[in-house]
């Protein structure tokens, strides 16, 4: 009887850890599926695509912009001196826009070109009227509190770089002139006073556009090229976004070179002298210029100084970016648009949508204090060998369409980068504007949403 009790008990706790371990395994099972699931809707990021090598190819941003858009603009209705006009197109009628579906305006040429955000933006809102192609991130709202950002469109590069100089009849240029009037008729608005500026959205791109404006403006988000010339309490990677340059050689279409077919080992052409952090370039030119298969050569925009460059570049396996007298130049972007696999000198650069892209799969890094050695730079470029050259070259053709600037924007390409680097900012703006009204019901402060003022610009 004993026996068969205990047979029986036996036999009990045997199904009972069966029955346990099959819960286990169906867990298991479950909670693998799920993260599989999970993982596979991009919607972790942080995790090391190496230890999932299913995940290598897939791509966030291509199912980012399969959404309908989701940032909401409200944009000013500037008079066109602040815009078009500043492209010698002449306002017909009330409105101060052009009608684009007839007649696009022109941006002016040459280097004038690489710092021509803002008339991009402008553009891809104007169209957002009218024009409901995919991939769109940003449309226009004409009720500014339904609107996620108020952008201001002042073509403030364009308007430096043609209207800075002073003429000896002139007491002041034309650029101090609307940046003045700019910042009177921006700060007067309902939607600057309800928000202290915090929301607001405006492009100055040249280094030394906005020069004198920014110091008002500053609480707005900019869209810059780098920090060079900014104090950090005025511009910082928080706050502001960082936008590429438009390259100014032309697309390497159908690029089936090689690295045997291309014969230049390092290029670099331009200024070599320059004021500022930029005396690094003279350093290197010393050490490079005797080096047989280096092109290290003055260079511009004049005499053919475009097609000279495109050449060399689409010729040259490395293209050097070396810092100037600020962090950043459009050499970047010529050499990404060239399929020459960039050699990055420059140890403060910020780079556009770094979040998602990952340039060391493309680009060589090189800290300037290394670079400065005695035969470092050219032999750690020699040790580069046809394996790896060419999986960044491949890589430059994958990513180049995010650094592309075109009418009409397109899925994944720079203007859509931008917004879409606008909307992530777009959470914090709004935590800070709903936490300055925590006490609204006692009253107005005496500074309408007001925020801590810089400490440079209380000394």
């Amino acid at each position: 009887m004993a026996d068969r009790n205990g047979g029986s008990l036996y036999s009990i706790g045997l199904l009972s850890w069966k029955s346990l371990i099959a819960l286990l395994s169906l867990a298991l099972t479950v909670f693998v599926l799920s993260w599989s699931l999970l993982l596979n809707s991009g919607r972790y990021q942080f995790i090391d695509q190496n230890l999932f090598p299913q995940l290598k190819h897939y791509n966030p941003l291509l199912i980012d912009h399969d959404q309908q858009a989701s940032l909401k603009v409200f944009m000013y209705d500037l008079p066109s001196e602040f815009h078009f006009e500043l492209l010698d197109w002449k306002p017909d009628g009330y409105t101060p826009w052009p009608d684009i579906r007839s007649e696009v305006p022109e941006y002016a040429g040459g280097l004038n070109l690489q710092h021509s955000v803002a008339y991009w933006l402008t553009l891809d809102l104007l169209a957002s009227e009218f024009d409901n192609a995919g991939g769109r991130y940003a449309t226009r709202v004409h009720n500014s509190s339904e609107a996620d950002v108020i952008f201001i469109p002042f073509f403030s590069s364009i308007c430096f770089n043609r209207f800075s100089r002073l003429n000896a009849h002139q007491k002041t240029n034309k650029n101090k002139e609307l940046q003045k009037k700019l910042v009177t008729y921006v700060t007067g608005q309902p939607e600057w006073k309800r928000s202290g500026g915090i929301d607001h959205v405006i492009a100055a791109h040249h280094p030394n556009s906005l020069l004198d404006a920014r110091m008002q403006l500053w609480p707005a988000m900019f869209i810059l090229s780098d920090f060079g010339r900014y104090p950090p309490t005025i511009a910082n990677i928080n706050k502001d976004v960082i936008a590429p340059y438009k390259h100014i050689i032309k697309s390497y279409v159908n690029d089936s070179s090689s690295f045997d077919s291309r014969p230049i080992l390092l290029f670099f052409q331009g200024a070599i002298y320059r004021k500022d952090g930029g005396f690094v370039r003279q350093e290197i030119f010393y050490l490079l210029q005797k080096e047989k298969d280096v092109h290290f050569a003055f260079g511009s925009v004049k005499k053919q100084g475009i097609p000279s460059a495109t050449k060399g570049m689409q010729s040259s396996k490395f293209c050097l970016n070396i810092a100037g007298d600020t962090p950043s130049s459009n050499r970047l972007f010529d050499a990404i648009a060239s399929h020459c696999v960039p050699v990055i000198i420059s140890d403060d650069i910020e780079l556009p949508f770094e979040d998602v892209i990952d340039y060391s799969e493309f680009c060589i890094f090189v800290r300037t204090s290394d670079a400065l050695k005695e035969k470092f730079l050219i032999n750690f470029i020699r040790r580069i060998g046809r394996d790896e050259w060419t999986r960044k070259w491949e890589k430059l053709k994958e990513v180049e369409h995010f650094f592309e600037y075109q009418y009409p924007s397109e899925k994944g390409d720079a203007v859509q980068m931008i917004w879409r680097s606008v909307a992530k900012k777009v959470p914090v703006i709004k935590r800070r504007l709903h936490a300055s009204r925590r006490f609204s019901r006692f009253g107005k402060p005496a500074r309408k949403a007001s925020f801590p003022l810089p400490r440079n610009l209380l000394s």
